[in-house]
């Protein structure tokens, strides 16, 4: 499980869908409500998070911010490697993508899971079901992707 605790910007939403998935601690901007500059840069502080953003004045002016230069996530996925985040699918998902949320086993099988797959775990915090479907190999298959780049 990564342990850093991560603030990503506006910018970069479906990156932070990513990073949760790897199991990182990675809040939104977006679904904070921090809009501006300084709001978002408070977060980072009173929360010991390292602040993800493509805004380069946003980035100069935060201690430890890591600027990404891509808006492609591929790219954007290659940079936070090469930055020294750890990007790989753990065994069994630890936090929602949806709302970065605790995930754990689901103790109900919801009718809408597909009767191929085994484990479904559930957010603690917005009741999400996940499973390892086509997404997860997708995910996992960009994952590699920009390991390589």
């Amino acid at each position: 499980m990564a342990e850093e605790r991560l603030l990503l910007d506006v910018m970069l939403g479906k990156l932070t869908t990513y990073l949760r998935m790897c199991g990182y601690d990675a809040a939104y901007a977006g679904d904070e409500g921090l809009e501006t500059d300084e709001a978002i840069r408070a977060r980072a502080h009173s929360e010991d998070r390292t602040l993800l953003t493509r805004d380069r004045e946003l980035a100069a002016g935060t201690d430890d911010a890591l600027l990404l230069e891509s808006t492609a996530i591929e790219e954007q996925l290659a940079e936070c490697a090469g930055a020294g985040l750890e990007l790989s699918l753990p065994e069994e998902p630890d936090r929602c993508s949806v709302c970065n949320g605790r995930v754990v086993d689901a103790e109900e099988r919801p009718e809408h899971a597909p009767d191929d797959v085994g484990t479904v775990w559930r957010c603690t915090a917005c009741d999400q079901y996940f499973w390892k479907g086509s997404h997860w190999e997708r995910v996992r298959e960009t994952l590699r992707q920009a390991g390589e780049a």
